[in-house]
This record gives C-alpha cells, structure tokens and sequence, in this order.
C-alpha cells in the first residue's frame, strides 16, 4: 500500500467512506422520543402496528416482529417443524444465521452452490441434494436480489419442502410483481443498520399461511397466548389469564424500536430510488473495465440492492484482494467482504464440512469486494468510489 499511496500521490479523499451506513433524520428522533415519553417501551401497541404494516407492504395476512434477523430464521425453522433428523438445504454464500438457524432445532445444513454469474444459490444443485430427510430450502437473497423462485418453488412444491426465504437483505425487493415476503411460505427480514431500513437491530417474519402465522408469533414470545381461541384449559379465570401452548423464547421487538422503523418505512421508496440511482452508475462504469466482474441480474427481480459486489479477476490483475483492499482503504474508500463461504469456518469444520464442497461459491468469493452503497451517499461520494477503484486497477493490472 504504501508503494501505491508513493506513486499516487494524494488519496481520493482524506475521509475515509465505508460500505454502508443508515439514515436517520429528524422524523425518525422524534418517533422514538415520542414513544420513550409515553407508556410502552416494549412489544406495546406500536410493534402491533408495525406488524400490520409490514404485512400490507408485503402483501401477507401475518407479519410477527421480532428481536433480529437471526431470531427470525429460528422461529421460522421451529415453525416449519424442522427438527433432528431433518435436512435443511441453504447457500454457503451468506451470512452464518442462514445456516446455524438449522442447527438451532437440531437439524442438519447441506450445502447447495450458487449460480457463478448471480451469485445466488442454484436450484439444480438444490434439487441434486435433495434426500428423504430434506424437509426445507433456505433461499437468500444475496445482496437484495432474489434467486429463481419459480424453479425453486416448483422443486419445494415436488418435493414437498417448506420453502423459507432469507429476506436479510431484500426488504423492499419484489419478485416478477411481487413483494418479497409473500412468495415463499415463510420469508425472514432483518432491519440491521445496513439493510434497506434499519431500527437498530430487529426482525420480522411473515407469511400467508395460518398455521405458520399461529406458531411464529408464539415462539417469538415463550410460547404464550392470550388468545382463548388458543387455550387448551377451560374455564378461564379471568382477562388477566394466559396459557402457555409452546416452548417459546423470548424474542419480542421494543416499541421504541417499532416506532422507528414505522418512520422508516414510510421514506422506503426514497431509499430505493437513491440505491437504484447509485447502482446505474455503478454497473455503467465498472462495465467498461475488463478486470472487474459484476453480478449479473435474475430475471424477475425488481431489486433494491443491499450491496453492491464487484469480482475482481485476479487473473487480470498483479494483486491479491488483499493488496486491492488495503490500496482502497488508503486511498479512503473502506470496502467489505461479502461472505466467507460458510462451512469454512472453524466450527462447520469441526462438525464435518471440508473445503471445496461448492466450488463456484468459492471461486467467486476470492475475488469479492463489496463496495460503499447506502442512499446518503453524494455524487461526489459515487464519483470517489469509482476514481479510487479505477486507479487501483490501472496500477495493478497486467
């Protein structure tokens, strides 16, 4: 690095700008400050109305919030009845919840690979590791775009599979018309500060079908119902009695934290619209340049995209990703990595797993960066980026 800052000379910007950061305004403080001066601050009657309106966004008939992205995925799995002796199958190429969440009930993660231009899981390789264990499908949505649901749907549907969609990364996204949370049988959200909207950590689950909306929303909360409709005891003794139908946990969203994603869901589109704007510049001018590979696009996915990956070509470039990195942080821009291939990690390794079981997962990965891109970011932030990745390729390839 230091050789390159010699020969470049001054950095493209002395501050430095990371991969993405939330936007919080005036509107969202005053939500929040309003519900800490009242009466609730935790799973009161904003997180019941935030739970209707992400069900009407998404267009499903139950919404449950929860406490994060991660509590989202178990209750989703205890939900579906998975279990031991059951196999879930899910991508390599994503956060490590998309998988543990099947290793919380006592089930076993298989490993599908990903399509080498999408980046998203593939459901040929899907369908090949398919047993009469296999139970579910985890399909992520990698970066905010969807991988082929129809094919993946149709396969859970021959199978007979519960189809789970992680929607980490893709609130706000809409598959061919439809919205991302009403396709698969379940689909998970997370509101971490750099998704799509964020109220600090947070998550949701939602589905259309009653029996999994019934037990979603009790094993976010002990497993606790007040509703009579639910109780197996009678008579009851009076408003104050509850029953306890399930082993649940205690994964509740505060109210203040419902409040503000309520804000935040009401500037969504605006957020998109400014992704959207940033990423066209982005694929317009990184498609000129012959070592970078860009993610291609699933036909059907009306995007808004989480993060935006650019693929170096080491084979272009007299580099490791390493050296690009560190050039790139010099030079102000500080990059990501999106995502060490799961069962790489130290525990996957110490359950079973070896490397090279999805060879396009791991080809793709050692050449990802994924860049800044969250909607504050200025013209001149996009123009930085670019200038600085630019000069770091120019000086590096062959």
């Amino acid at each position: 690095m230091q050789e390159l800052a010699i020969n470049g000379g001054e950095p493209v910007r002395k501050n430095k700008i990371g991969y993405g950061h939330q936007w919080i305004d005036e509107d969202d403080i005053k939500t929040v400050s309003d519900i800490l001066r009242g009466d609730y601050l935790t799973c009161g009657p904003t997180v019941t109305e935030c739970e209707k309106e992400i069900a009407k966004y998404v267009g499903t008939k139950y919404c449950t919030m929860c406490a994060n992205g991660t509590a989202a995925l178990h209750i989703a799995m205890l939900a579906a009845g998975i279990g031991p002796g059951d196999e879930v199958i899910t991508t390599p190429l994503t956060f490590a919840a998309s998988a543990n969440c099947a290793l919380y009930v006592g089930a076993k993660v298989v490993f599908a690979d990903i399509d080498k231009l999408t980046y998203e899981i593939d459901p040929e390789s899907i369908e090949k590791l398919i047993t009469n264990k296999t139970k579910a499908v985890v399909a992520v949505d990698f970066t905010g775009q969807t991988p082929d649901l129809d094919r993946i749907k149709a396969i859970c549907k021959k199978h007979n599979l519960v189809l789970i969609e992680d929607g980490a990364q893709s609130f706000g996204t809409s598959y061919k018309g439809q919205k991302v949370g009403s396709v698969a049988d379940i689909t998970t959200f997370s509101f971490h500060p750099v998704k799509s909207i964020t109220c600090g950590e947070g998550g949701a689950v939602t589905t259309n079908d009653d029996k999994y909306g019934k037990l979603i929303s009790l094993y976010a909360r002990h497993g606790i119902t007040h509703d009579e409709n639910l109780m197996k005891e009678a008579p009851h003794e009076g408003p104050w009695y509850y029953e306890q139908i399930e082993l649940g946990y205690n994964y509740r969203l505060t109210d203040f934290q419902a409040g503000l994603l309520l804000s935040q869901l009401k500037k969504i589109d605006k957020f998109k619209n400014r992704r959207n704007e940033i990423v066209k510049i982005y694929d317009e001018e990184f498609s000129k340049i012959p070592e970078i590979i860009l993610q291609k696009y699933t036909e059907g996915s009306d995007t808004f995209r989480h993060l935006y990956i650019i693929q170096l070509d080491l084979n272009k470039l007299k580099c490791t990703r390493r050296q690009a990195y560190d050039a790139l942080a010099a030079e102000g821009i500080q990059c990501q990595i999106h995502y060490v291939p799961v069962y790489w990690f130290p525990y996957y390794k110490s359950i079973g797993f070896k490397e090279g079981l999805c060879p396009n997962a791991e080809e793709v990965y050692k050449g990802f960066l994924t860049i800044p891109l969250f909607p504050m970011m200025s013209n001149e932030d996009v123009n930085d980026v670019i200038c600085a990745i630019k000069k770091i390729v120019e000086y590096y390839k062959k």
